[in-house]
């Protein structure tokens, strides 16, 4: 069976570094917020741009954490999109906001800036754009109308590690921004891990205090925490798998471009780019209008194709007629089309055509 992710293949193909740096960690005796941790947080904020790195449990508990530590919280509204993983809206919810969604660009299935205006209240705090599928969201108009409302801004970045907007990486824009290490993801650990970066030093100083039961000093809590902190076998791991990033990056980007040329003359919409900016293809997602046909066909060929996500968040029974928005049609018709292909670094050239033939055929029958 060729994966839609792979998250093994790339254990294997850092396997010696992977265990070397774990049984470092073992043999040193710290095993929570210790010099590999530490390490990590610096190494990820120089690689994003940004002065400060807040280690967390995941990226929900990041999201939740980034929003605390801007002062976003109970009764207050957060903007965000419908069609992103639940782990979005669960990590507002958990901060004690309330999301609302705004509907998505047709052509990159992120935040359409032009839909937000007619959802802001007074009660409107902060804007969490989320880049998806390693593609920013269009981030210059979304910046305007936070500074011009003095909202905050909090990017979503479990999917876009390594990904720029303007020439700066994605996660060097707003107030704060979050990133996963779910296994799978371009720069995952091997179990549960997520960060915080910011500029902001008060908002760093924060979020490290509410990651550890809001304490200023050791056992002594200033103001209500909770308990998130990355794991140091997995910022061990991390750090190793860190300094391949940008490689990966660029082996994900040649199959994307090798999809793209074997897919031309077939009747898929493929991903677009966003000018001025770099996909970094966690996934590589088309839309068909025979998806569910389409996806049949490849697994019965031994080929495991996903759908990220087959429920916009607002369709989800937790959450079905009781977050407000403006009207999502861009967003409820997309969940209906889109297909994700295979897509990981250490996929071989024989699976690949593996993948494009089996593609092709479907068309072609």
């Amino acid at each position: 069976m060729i994966l839609c992710a792979n998250p093994r293949s790339q254990y294997l193909a850092h396997r010696r570094e992977i265990e070397a740096a774990i049984t470092t960690v073992l043999e040193s005796g710290y095993y929570i917020l210790g010099p590999e941790h530490r390490a990590f947080e610096v190494e990820f904020a120089s690689y994003i741009g940004v002065a400060h790195g807040v280690g967390t449990g995941n990226g929900t508990d990041a999201i939740r954490l980034a929003l605390a530590a801007c002062g976003i919280g109970p009764g207050d509204e957060v903007v965000t999109v419908s069609h992103t993983a639940v782990a979005t809206v669960a990590g507002i919810e958990m901060a004690g906001a309330m999301p609302v969604f705004a509907d998505i660009e047709p052509r990159y299935f992120t935040m359409d800036p032009g839909r937000i205006a007619t959802l802001l209240t007074p009660r409107t705090k902060a804007i969490v754009p989320v880049h998806l599928y390693g593609q920013p969201a269009d981030l210059d108009p979304i910046l305007e109308i936070a500074r011009g409302c003095g909202l905050k801004v909090v990017e979503d970045c479990a999917q876009a590690h390594g990904t720029t907007y303007r020439g700066k990486r994605v996660g060097s824009f707003g107030d704060a921004a979050c990133f996963s290490f779910y296994p799978t993801k371009n720069l995952g650990a091997i179990g549960d891990g997520g960060i915080l970066v910011t500029d902001d030093p008060q908002v760093a100083h924060r979020a490290r205090a509410l990651r550890e039961y809001g304490w200023g000093d050791r056992f002594v809590s200033e103001v209500p925490g909770w308990n998130t902190r990355l794991d140091e076998l997995q910022a061990a791991i991390l750090r190793v798998k860190l300094r391949s990033l940008d490689r990966d990056n660029e082996a994900r980007a040649r199959i994307a471009d090798l999809y793209d040329r074997e897919f031309s003359s077939v009747p898929l919409e493929v991903p677009a780019r966003r000018s001025g900016a770099t996909h970094v293809f966690h996934l590589y997602v088309v839309r068909a209008g025979e998806r569910e046909a389409l996806r049949e066909f490849l697994k019965e060929r031994g080929i495991a194709a996903g759908i990220h996500y087959p429920a916009p968040v607002h369709r989800q029974p937790a959450y079905a007629g009781r977050i407000r928005h403006g009207g999502l049609p861009v967003t409820e018709r997309v969940a209906t089309e889109i297909l994700s292909l295979p897509m990981y670094p250490e996929l071989t050239d024989p699976e690949l055509r593996t993948v494009t033939k089996a593609v092709k055929d479907f068309f072609a029958r």
